[in-house]
């Protein structure tokens, strides 16, 4: 008697990562624990978390709100691209690209915009604080979250990377892509949220999170000499040396233990126990994980910036790549929602 088989499981979708990071000031710490590493975990390959595919673009439009020389913005956008390869993000397993290369994108953010309430943009974080603060808001900061969306939704992105604070964006862009298919059709993929794992913030110089804004932040490819000025002058308390230490909840230590090995970690938290150490002995010994945690990515940046086409090469190359992806969603969504004169052949995500 000829048994049934059962039917086989449907493919899974692969999933695609999707981030990008703001040129407005060289990388630091806080750039790279907070974001960096986990775009180069979730490239393909990174590890047992890594997406199928994997989009990373450096966003010039956005920065357009605070940065206002041009010349600076070109620069910016340069170094974002060298350090990150630098990093490790390998253009051969991700696609990296500039925001800007990508007109496809303000031609959707318009369409997203369309079925966006004020009072959903009302509610965001960024446009809320300037506004209780008493602070100038343009319109770019306030339609921020909608361009991010249109960011997102262009590469039909099932994960982004994030920190807790930007998860709200993620939920107004899921909300956006829920209207618009409601409204049309099947045309968006609704994308998750990945918060960054362990959701530690990284204490800058002052002990408050690391941020540009606070210029309490260590550039992760300073000059040796500059950044080992910064780690000496980071804020510690005025307890004695002789006094025993509780290294939980100490930002020096924290930065510290971001670098370390396991063993030189459980040694430094021995010794705060114990007692009888200066700040200066963690300090210096800040110094020497840091330079060595970032020794190969200095090399490698010196290498990228001896071959002068290579990183635009490589954004080029992106470019293409993400403006092909772009197209497709965008003739996606102009057919559903009756700007194309025709239907577009294929179809579907």
């Amino acid at each position: 008697m000829k048994t049934e088989q059962p039917p086989a499981p449907a493919a899974a979708r692969p999933t695609r990562a999707l981030s990008g990071i703001q040129p407005t000031g060289r990388f630091h710490w806080g750039n790279y624990f907070g974001a960096i590493r986990q775009y180069i975990d979730l490239q393909p390959g990174g590890g047992h978390a890594a997406a199928d595919e994997a989009y990373y673009f450096i966003a010039d439009l956005h920065a357009l709100t605070t940065v206002r020389d041009p010349a600076r913005l070109r620069g910016l956008v340069h170094d974002a691209a060298v350090d990150l390869v630098a990093l490790g993000l390998d253009p051969e397993k991700a696609v990296l690209f500039v925001q800007s290369d990508v007109p496809e994108v303000t031609e959707l953010t318009w369409l997203l915009m369309t079925v966006c309430p004020m009072g959903l943009l009302e509610r965001c974080h960024a446009y809320k604080d300037k506004k209780t603060r008493g602070l100038p808001a343009d319109a770019g900061l306030f339609t921020y979250p909608v361009l991010m969306s249109a960011d997102i939704l262009a590469y039909d992105a099932t994960v982004v990377p994030v920190g807790e604070d930007q998860v709200q964006h993620i939920e107004v862009c899921r909300d956006l892509a829920g209207t618009f298919n409601h409204l049309y059709g099947d045309v968006f993929t609704l994308p998750k949220p990945r918060l960054v794992e362990g959701g530690a913030k990284v204490p800058g110089t002052d002990g408050q999170k690391m941020s540009k804004s606070y210029e309490n932040t260590i550039d992760v490819f300073e000059e040796p000499a500059a950044q080992k000025k910064k780690i000496m002058r980071i804020t510690t308390d005025s307890r004695p040396m002789e006094e025993p230490k509780d290294p939980e909840g100490d930002h020096l230590f924290a930065l510290h233990s971001l670098m370390a090995t396991a063993d030189e970690r459980q040694a430094m938290a021995d010794l705060y126990r114990r007692g009888g150490f200066g700040y200066g002995e963690v300090k210096k010994a800040l110094v020497e994980v840091a330079a060595r945690f970032f020794a190969e990515a200095r090399a490698r940046r010196q290498a990228i910036e001896a071959d002068p086409g290579r990183i635009e090469a490589i954004l080029a190359a992106g470019a293409t790549r993400a403006r092909a992806k772009a197209r497709e969603v965008l003739d996606r969504a102009r057919a559903a929602c009756g700007l194309a004169r025709t239907m577009p052949k294929g179809g579907g995500r």
